[in-house]
């Protein structure tokens, strides 16, 4: 993990490729700090929190879809 010091105002970038996220250092009150973040549109953020709700259905998703086909195999092979 890249740990780094930063104020408001001032930014990091993250580039793949020619995709670039910038993450901006908007505001710090007490222990709570404010990030803007620039990403294109073919990238997606989320607070991580969300991330994995996102993950874990997708998840449940593939399982019932992995159950449903076993089962109509199941049903062919009678």
């Amino acid at each position: 993990m890249l740990v780094l010091s930063r104020q408001k105002d001032e930014s990091i970038i993250i580039k793949d490729g020619d995709d670039a996220i910038e993450i901006t250092i908007v505001d710090i009150r007490g222990e709570k700090v404010r990030l803007g973040i620039s990403a294109p549109r073919n990238i997606s953020v989320h607070r991580k929190e969300v991330y994995d709700a996102i993950q874990k259905e997708q998840e449940a998703e593939m399982d019932v879809m992995t159950d449903k086909r076993s089962r109509s195999v199941e049903d062919l092979e009678r």
